[in-house]
């Protein structure tokens, strides 16, 4: 069954009036306010992927000895669809975020959904909640398609019982009150992922383990937490929840190389693909946390920016550590960062022709 798998659709009894989807859509937030649907699906060793469904948004029943409450078998995504000017609506590379999810789902011995079936509940899950979609401005549907272990079992194994599940919710820009630069605190004392670990899956775990570090950076004033590798504690990986990127003064852009611990961020892919189009040299390579701190005193580096789904793309405006602090040129962030982000929006909200056929329509 799981090779032909389709999501039927069971429309709620109980949506939300338009007065109070109103009211939410005006001021929305992120993550706070959910719309009146879910997708949802079951797979058993015996069955395979079966009982797909769009049903009413509401609570999941769990055993307490649920295996993802004891061994955090669980991996999610996280993609937006966005109201277009002519009032169609659209999803952002969706093909690349089922290909992450699936091999998420290797890596935390779950088995693989179907693209097909990844795919096909998502467009069903934004057609049957249209109206969900705010427009104007850098709102946006925030999706969060997400799996677990649900198999009432103690004991190390991979479950026997998966569940899937998708959520929709409407998104506010994340800075409402324009893009501001960001302090990063460099964490010294922790490491994000190590080699053959888990840091290239979308895991729970990973953000967990991050949230220490994060803590810490908020006491030092800082916004952000920066990773370095977990063998040598030089080189560079991401922030608790982005990529980075670093434009240098010949106007070339780097990024950290994927290495097995770094989050192959679909923003960062696409990253890529438009600093060339906007005629920089770009270059994935292994980035020292000397040549940082050095190159920002110097001027070597003019520009960092930070990039990810929620915040897009996200100036940098100084690194701070135990001993001390640079700060990135005048710490306002730059043209290069300022581009790359209007191009990437520009694509995303339908203002600018989609040359790399990144926009799937759903309706």
């Amino acid at each position: 069954m799981s090779a032909d798998l389709q999501f039927t659709v069971e429309p709620t009894t109980q949506p939300a009036s338009d007065d109070q989807r109103a009211e939410i859509l005006a001021n929305p937030g992120f993550g706070q306010k959910f719309s009146d649907h879910m997708a949802i699906a079951t797979w058993t060793k015996e069955n395979g992927w079966h009982d797909a469904r769009i049903t009413a948004y509401g609570p999941l029943e769990l055993s307490p000895a649920t295996a993802v409450f004891h061994y955090a078998q669980t991996i999610f995504e996280g993609m937006k669809a966005y109201r277009h000017p002519d009032d169609s609506i659209h999803m952002f590379r969706p093909e690349a975020n089922a290909a992450r999810f699936a091999r998420s789902a290797h890596r935390l011995a779950l088995p693989e959904l179907p693209e097909a079936a990844f795919l096909d509940s998502l467009r069903k899950l934004v057609e049957i909640d249209r109206a969900w979609v705010p427009g104007g401005g850098e709102t946006s549907l925030y999706l969060r398609p997400f799996m677990f272990g649900s198999d009432p079992f103690l004991g190390v194994r991979p479950s026997a019982h998966v569940t899937y599940c998708a959520i929709a919710s409407p998104a506010g820009s994340y800075f409402a009150n324009g893009v501001k630069p960001v302090r990063i605190w460099l964490s010294e004392e922790y490491t994000r992922a190590a080699p053959g670990g888990t840091g290239a899956a979308k895991t729970g775990g990973n953000y967990a383990s991050s949230l220490l570090a994060q803590a810490e950076a908020i006491e030092q004033g800082c916004d952000q937490v920066a990773f370095l590798d977990a063998v040598e504690k030089k080189w560079v990986e991401e922030l608790g929840g982005m990529n980075l990127y670093f434009v240098l003064d010949d106007n070339s852009v780097v990024t950290p190389e994927l290495s097995g611990t770094i989050l192959e961020g679909v923003t960062r892919d696409s990253i890529l693909k438009l600093v060339t189009d906007l005629g920089h040299h770009v270059t994935e390579r292994k980035i020292s946390i000397d040549e940082w701190r050095d190159g920002a005193a110097s001027g070597r580096i003019r520009e960092v920016f930070a990039c990810g789904t929620a915040a897009v793309i996200t100036p940098v405006a100084s690194l701070k550590w135990k001993d001390g602090e640079v700060q990135v040129a005048d710490g306002n962030g730059g043209p290069v960062t300022a581009a790359v982000r209007s191009a990437l929006l520009d694509v995303q909200y339908g203002r600018a022709a989609d040359t790399h056929n990144w926009m799937t329509r759903v309706c």
